[in-house]
C-alpha cells in the first residue's frame, strides 16, 4: 500500500541526485529532496514495522531504511562538506545486503511485477556497488555512476510508482 508513496519520492532523489552529479544542480540544492525523501521512507518503514507481522515484514522494513540512510547521509555529506568516503564504504554494505533480497524476489516471482521488482533490487545492488567505487575508492566513474542514477530513478522508481499509483498491481 506504501510501496507508490515511497517510489515516487525514491525516484524524485535518484532523478535528481543523478543531475547534481551530473554537475546540473548546486550541492547545497541537493539538501532538500534528500533529507525529505530520507524522511518519507523513514516514515513509511517505521508505519509497516508497527504493522509487521513475520520476518518478511521485517526484511521489507531493513531493506527500506537502507535507502533512507543512504539519502540523509547524502544530506549530511552536503551540509557538512564531506567527500562521501564513509557513504562510499556503506554503498558496499547495501550492495552486498541488497543481492540476496534480489535473489530471492526473483526466485519467488510469479508475476511481471515481481520479475521487475527482483530486476530493480538487482540494478539497486549495482548503482550502490558504482557509488561505492565512486566514492570509497575514488574511480573515475562519476559521469557513469550519475547517468545509471538518472536512468534508475526513471525506471526502477518513478515510472513503477506511477503505474502503481494509477491502477497497477504491486
Amino acid at each position: 500500500m506504501l510501496l507508490p508513496l515511497s517510489l515516487l519520492f525514491v525516484g524524485a532523489v535518484l532523478v535528481l541526485n543523478g543531475l547534481w552529479m551530473a554537475g546540473r544542480i548546486d550541492d547545497r540544492e541537493i539538501v532538500l529532496i534528500n533529507g525529505a525523501t530520507a524522511a518519507i521512507t523513514a516514515a513509511v518503514a517505521a508505519v509497516s514495522l508497527v504493522q509487521a507481522r513475520d520476518v518478511a515484514d521485517v526484511r521489507a522494513v531493513a531493506m527500506t531504511l537502507l535507502f533512507s540512510v543512504t539519502y540523509l547521509w547524502v544530506a549530511f555529506n552536503r551540509v557538512s562538506g564531506s567527500d562521501g568516503r564513509g557513504l562510499g564504504w556503506f554503498s558496499l554494505f547495501v550492495a552486498l545486503s541488497v543481492l540476496p533480497e534480489a535473489v530471492r524476489t526473483l526466485r519467488a516471482a510469479t508475476t511481471a511485477m515481481e520479475t521487475w521488482l527482483g530486476l530493480c533490487w538487482l540494478a539497486w545492488a549495482g548503482l550502490w556497488f558504482l557509488y561505492f567505487l565512486t566514492l570509497a575508492l575514488q574511480r573515475g566513474f562519476r559521469r557513469q555512476t550519475a547517468l545509471a542514477t538518472l536512468c534508475s530513478g526513471v525506471l526502477t522508481a518513478w515510472l513503477p510508482a506511477l503505474v502503481l499509483m494509477y491502477g497497477g498491481r504491486a
